[in-house]
């Protein structure tokens, strides 16, 4: 889930890794400020002045955790949609992204509940991840619309509405303890998301004379 920087000897890289996924665990579990520095370094198994070897405070910790999380998961989604062999088959990107949720319901617990407290946070989401997201699917939807696959619209709103979809879904299951999530009601959520995305809500109807 974490993702290495470059640079660094083996060794380092796996006492940073070690950092991050313990800090992961702990701030989904206990909230950034419920967790201390010697609560992360025990955690990771190293001293606590290692913590501060590899970065530069607490604050810094968090925003790598979450920021490397969304990278990682939304390239992962924006791979699979650039790969597709046909435009409509973004139901079953969506399905498959979706299924694979619980695995990074850490990371995003901590996305969603600490960003609100820290701007740092939010900024380097905003910067780093969303904006750059948004930027590779309003390309992917203006070509699809190019050829014809989908009606003419702003592709940048349509870019925003889906990406939005999958992380508000992402959001519902990682913070509102819903026990009901099951692998079956999970994919269910997810063909719903991608029915509505592709098809909308409205009932279709023959146009009157």
């Amino acid at each position: 889930m974490v993702l290495h920087p470059m640079g660094l000897a083996p060794t380092e890289i796996d006492t940073q890794t070690k950092i991050l996924q313990a800090a992961q665990r702990l701030f989904a579990k206990h909230g950034y400020g419920g967790t201390t520095t010697r609560d992360l370094a025990q955690a990771a198994g190293v001293a606590e002045g290692t913590l501060f070897r590899h970065f530069e405070s607490k604050k810094a910790i968090l925003v790598e955790v979450a920021s490397q999380g969304w990278v990682e998961l939304l390239t992962e989604l924006l791979t699979e949609l650039s790969a597709m062999a046909s435009y409509k088959a973004i139901g079953q990107v969506m399905r498959r992204r979706m299924l694979n949720l619980s695995k990074n319901t850490d990371m995003m617990r901590v996305c969603f509940m600490e960003a609100q407290f820290h701007p740092e946070l939010r900024e380097q989401i905003q910067t780093d991840v969303v904006a750059k997201m948004i930027d590779v699917a309003e390309a992917f939807f203006q070509t699809a619309m190019e050829h014809g696959i989908y009606r003419p619209m702003n592709p940048r709103v349509v870019a925003r509405i889906f990406l939005g979809m999958f992380m508000v879904a992402g959001f519902s299951q990682a913070t509102l303890g819903d026990e009901q999530m099951t692998p079956k009601t999970m994919q269910e959520l997810a063909e719903g998301l991608a029915d509505i995305f592709l098809n909308g809500v409205l009932l279709a109807k023959e146009v009157a004379c």
